[in-house]
């Protein structure tokens, strides 16, 4: 039987310290094209709930949670198999790295040099660049946490890779906890001065993946201020409230009910796709977003260290792909939640740096925690 033919699973991870509920499973999920195998790991809680993650990218592939009746369902978009991931898509529930969102016109200078990175979104560097970690093969080893299930990746990003300076190793903890939270977290060690800015880049429909549009889900994000852009999304500088504009999410109300208002930002990002500045007293994990489904009483809680949160309605999703079930991926059909420090970064002394050193250690944690009402 080769690999992409197995079903057999090749290990159950039963937590000692709960019931046997919580487990981990293994089973192959594909192969690349130069041999190298590529494994998916299924976590279940105590309570039932269950996130697949694939070394392939660090994706998550799926995730349930539980509706007001206590029925679960998938509530990420992602593809049944890895040929698909291998066919190209944007970014469905991948890590994403070395730097999460965009850097204008791909360049920085960090200590007087000047480093061209990769470019890859109309001349600007988005996501970590042409093979960011959202295509890395990522080591996997299983572990069993008193809080739940764990799944810890690892990979090394040489030193150059994209146009980056410095080896950088890479530690992602996915944990689905028993109080049904799938908490990451981020961990990156350095050999010499460079950025860094980790984020995961799943898209959420608490209806379930395929189905109705966001448009309905009810936002609130605890965030006075946001950050504008120009036409080619990347951050004017400026720290603007959020008071008087659509980006108002303070008050939990559809995200459909401005989305379509004529307003310059909603133009340049046809919709939704900007960096929020999350109300923080300190760099402690903290209330950042709330998403609610009135239809089926899905509520997803965000909770992050970072400074800011990204939220992308999904405005470029149009239908070509078809997801798990054989389902097509439409307009606004999901949306992301990308915790995060602000794009450009490198490039704006003002914003949070995202500067890594060899004596620090870069280290953040995200929270998505999941209720029902």
């Amino acid at each position: 039987m080769s690999r992409n033919e197995a079903v057999i699973i090749r290990s159950v991870l039963t937590m000692s310290l709960h019931t046997p509920t919580a487990a981990i499973i293994e089973k192959p999920f594909g192969t690349l094209a130069d041999g190298r195998g590529v494994d998916l790991y299924l976590l279940t809680n105590d309570n039932g709930m269950q996130a697949s993650i694939t070394t392939y990218g660090g994706i998550i592939v799926s995730l349930t949670a539980p509706d007001r009746n206590g029925v679960f369902a998938d509530v990420v978009l992602g593809f049944d198999n890895l040929d698909d991931y291998l066919a190209g898509h944007p970014y469905l529930g991948a890590v994403i790295g070395r730097y999460a969102n965009r850097i204008g016109k791909g360049t920085f200078t960090l200590d007087d040099q000047t480093y061209d990175l990769a470019r890859n979104n109309s001349g600007n560097h988005l996501h970590g660049g042409i093979a960011g970690f959202d295509k890395a093969l990522w080591s996997a080893r299983p572990r069993s946490r008193p809080e739940g299930p764990q799944l810890r990746l690892t990979c090394v990003s040489a030193d150059g890779e994209e146009g980056y300076p410095g080896r950088l190793d890479v530690t992602v903890d996915y944990t689905l906890t028993h109080e049904n939270e799938l908490r990451i977290d981020y961990r990156a060690t350095t050999d010499k001065p460079t950025h860094v800015n980790l984020t995961n880049h799943s898209y959420f429909n608490l209806s379930g993946p395929g189905g109705r549009d966001i448009l309905s889900h009810e936002m609130l994000v605890n965030a006075d201020h946001f950050t504008p852009v120009d036409e080619g999304l990347i951050p004017t500088g400026e720290i603007r409230e959020v008071e008087g504009t659509p980006m108002d999410f303070r008050t939990p109300h559809a995200i459909g009910t401005r989305i379509e208002d004529d307003d310059e930002q909603l133009q340049f990002g046809d919709g939704y796709d900007h960096n929020w500045i999350l109300n923080k007293p300190d760099t402690d994990p903290s209330f950042a977003a709330r998403v609610f489904d009135p239809t089926t009483g899905r509520v997803m809680e965000v909770v992050t260290s970072e400074p800011g949160v990204q939220l992308y309605s999904g405005n470029f999703l149009d239908g070509s792909l078809t997801g798990k079930e054989g389902k097509a991926y439409g307009r606004r059909c999901a949306l992301c939640l990308e915790t995060q420090h602000f794009p450009d970064s490198p490039n704006r002394p003002e914003f949070p740096t995202t500067m890594l050193r060899p004596d620090d250690v870069h280290e953040t944690t995200s929270i998505y925690r999941f209720l029902a009402r």
